[in-house]
């Protein structure tokens, strides 16, 4: 029960970092902002986390993990409060700024309490990455239902019972984790801190820029989203198994084959032949088990006969995080200002399409007043042009015209999913420094 509670809270803190992904676009029009700044909503919360996870650490090192499990819960529970009731996107991120404070705590002392109730620290180790990995694939497609279900501000109430759960087990184990700090601590892994780090930036545009793709590019439901990125931990569930069969098996070959693996899904993801959802489930595959392989392999080497354990398990993190942040500092320009630049040609074909259509000439100019005022009000974003049709009814047009946005906005997703390919690749030059493990 302990380590169920604790497991639990470590994969929710940790979900946080994708959790919004899927409500963005309802973010985007609740507060009435644009993408670039409400990626700050994933921005800010990743961004504190890298630069809290040390320090965190470092405290929980010193004294008992226990007590600072239950001051980071409380803290987390309390933002996560905060965040449902905020009425603006910088109060927003400011509560998300105090929930990655409380988070980083959280998530480093429970890496020593699942030791301490663990049959090995190997074991509880394992458990703590695992459940990180849970909680970072799962994160968006639970925002997702909850978004389409309720509402945005769903996902925040629901945390704060789940998080609290954890505050009885930490309780009960308060002095049984304390730990002595090393006369010297062990240097970070850097070949596997890095690797994480740049996975964790390419993770970042199967995790927010596919989701943005399809709600806002192909206008799919946050329902229908979030069940197509089921996929990815479902994937990455399946990795394990995986790991065992293949052929030269280990830390090193773990990390290489998943770096494979996300660097070709997420080339997959930028060149589909269409705006169909099956069109991405291949790619999301092999982008989870990308996942699966990596994570928990190079988690493993990072803290392998370091010690203080909860300082270097921060290094993780921060490692983690830092690349999640570097990848939507990256991404978020090249994708906006390709959309931007999508934007003239697209509409462009649509006056044409319109122009051509087999209507009455009334017909089309009062179809191309309403076209324009959606085109015009929803400037920065792919329009929805829907409401266009509601006062002129022209299905085959209505179609054609969707499908031209569709792939003006698959276009402009392109050059940011081979960018996130690309890093993906890059994490096998330190994969190749990694010592094989078998």
């Amino acid at each position: 029960m302990k380590r169920a509670a604790l497991s639990l809270a470590v994969a929710v803190v940790l979900a946080d970092s994708a959790i919004v992904t899927l409500a963005l676009p309802e973010i985007l029009r609740e507060l009435r902002t644009d993408v670039g700044d409400v990626a700050w909503v994933l921005i800010a919360f990743n961004l504190v986390l890298a630069l809290a996870a040390v320090p965190a650490a470092r405290l929980c090192a010193r004294g008992d993990p226990a007590a600072w499990c239950v001051g980071g819960l409380v803290a987390f529970a309390a933002a996560c409060a905060a965040c449902a009731l905020a009425g603006s996107l910088e109060v927003l991120i400011a509560a998300r700024v105090a929930q990655a404070v409380g988070g980083a705590f959280v998530i480093v002392s429970c890496l020593e309490l699942l030791v301490a109730v663990s049959a090995s620290a190997r074991d509880g180790a394992a458990r703590w990455a695992s459940a990180g990995v849970a909680g970072a694939a799962l994160g968006p497609v639970a925002g997702g239902l909850l978004t389409e279900a309720i509402s945005w501000q769903s996902i925040f109430i629901v945390q704060v019972p789940a998080v609290l759960l954890a505050v009885p087990a930490a309780l009960a184990l308060r002095g049984a984790a304390a730990t002595v700090p090393a006369a010297r601590a062990d240097r970070p892994h850097v070949a596997a801190n890095l690797a994480l780090a740049l996975l964790s930036a390419a993770l970042t545009a199967a995790l927010f820029l596919l989701v943005l793709m399809l709600v806002e590019g192909w206008r799919r439901s946050p329902a229908a989203a979030a069940l197509t990125v089921t996929i990815i931990p479902l994937a990455a569930f399946a990795a394990r198994p995986l790991a065992r069969v293949l052929p030269g098996s280990g830390t090193r070959g773990e990390a290489i084959a998943g770096a494979i693996f996300m660097a070709g899904g997420l080339t997959a993801l930028a060149i589909p032949p269409g705006a169909e959802l099956a069109w991405t489930l291949a790619p999301q595959a092999l982008i989870g088990l990308g996942l699966g392989l990596t994570i928990d392999a190079l988690t493993d080497v990072a803290l392998r006969d370091r010690s203080p354990r909860a300082l270097h398990g921060g290094w993780t993190i921060a490692a983690r995080h830092a690349g999640v942040v570097a990848g939507l500092v990256v991404l978020t320009p090249v994708f906006t200002a390709d959309l931007r630049a999508a934007q003239a040609p697209a509409e462009e074909a649509i006056a044409a399409l319109v122009l051509d259509a087999p209507l009455p000439a009334s017909r089309k100019l009062a179809l191309a007043d309403g076209l324009g005022r959606q085109l015009e009000g929803e400037r920065g974003r792919v329009p929805d042009l829907a409401p266009a049709f509601d006062a002129v009814p022209a299905p085959a047009l209505q179609r054609a015209l969707t499908d031209q946005l569709e792939r003006a906005a698959t276009r402009a997703f392109r050059d940011a999913f081979l960018i996130a390919a690309a890093l993906a690749a890059l994490a096998l030059l330190p994969a190749l420094w990694l010592r094989e493990r078998t």
